[in-house]
């Protein structure tokens, strides 16, 4: 984990100034060119490029010249301040070791993910994802859901006479789905309470159950159509498949890595964990 250290990046340090304060010509630049300097440690242009794409939101939409004299204030005022120090702090060369560490790192892993994926390794990324995996069932039913067995039983009767199921729903049921004819849309495994599923399960398209007890009271319940669920395509999957692979062959290159480094660890027990919280011990 790398610890980022911020300094001096206050609305208030972020001093904007109106004047330019790079030379007017058309000479070639490079990350290397020189935009000002502090009793002779400069500062670059690659110091303004990094520094502008890592700016907040609201500062990305300001004029360029705005944010690079900017910027630039923002450097000299931390080149000011920093040559006060006769030595870094432990702390500074720490936190520089972490950053360094964290942003060669990082040069890797963009590296890898520039690697172009094929679609045989996306395919067979998908094939190993659904390999197994059967279609789930989903239904779509309604329900009328009442206080007693008796009034279920009552109102199945209805129905089997003729009565119909959305206005009977609307008028008796006090479940939330009542307005709207009881109807629950399509759900599948493990969305209804098991009693309601089972009973559900074991309907066919059209049927009506018999009174059904759950924790909310008694339920009828008609099954209007079942479906099987179909896989994601590969397209559908394509930039999640993309990550994956990417993912794999960054693990892969970790193992070899790994297997190759000579690696030491802490033994177990030799540090209290909690030494990790002790920020006293970067003032040594």
């Amino acid at each position: 984990m790398a610890f980022r250290t911020k300094f001096l990046t206050s609305v208030a340090v972020f001093a904007l100034t109106t004047g330019s304060v790079v030379a007017e010509n058309h000479e070639e630049m490079t990350a290397e060119t020189i935009v000002a300097s502090v009793d002779g440690a400069d500062i670059t242009l690659g110091q303004l490029i990094m520094l502008r794409s890592q700016l907040p939101a609201q500062y990305q939409e300001l004029a360029d010249d705005v944010v690079f004299n900017g910027l630039v204030e923002q450097l000299v005022n931390q080149q000011l301040l920093a040559n006060t120090l006769d030595e870094d702090p432990l702390r500074v060369d720490i936190a520089i070791t972490n950053e360094r560490r964290s942003l060669r790192a990082g040069e890797v892993v963009n590296d890898l993910a520039l690697v172009p994926i094929t679609d045989e390794a996306l395919q067979e990324a998908y094939d190993a994802r659904f390999e197994g995996v059967e279609p789930e069932q989903e239904y779509n039913a309604s329900h009328i859901l009442v206080e007693t067995e008796e009034k279920a039983i009552e109102l199945i009767e209805s129905l089997e006479g003729g009565a119909d199921f959305a206005e009977t729903a609307a008028e008796e049921s006090t479940g939330p789905s009542g307005p709207n004819g009881g109807e629950l849309g399509w759900f599948g495994a493990g969305m209804m309470v098991p009693e309601f599923e089972a009973a559900v399960v074991a309907l066919e398209t059209g049927e009506l159950s018999e009174p059904i007890q759950t924790q909310f009271g008694w339920h009828v319940v008609k099954l209007n159509d079942s479906r099987e669920t179909s896989h994601p395509t590969l397209d559908d999957l394509r930039d999640e498949l993309t990550t994956e692979v990417q993912q794999e062959i960054l693990n892969e290159l970790l193992e070899t890595l790994t297997a190759d480094a000579e690696i030491t660890l802490p033994e177990e027990g030799a540090f209290d964990f909690s030494v990790i919280q002790n920020l006293e011990l970067l003032d040594k």
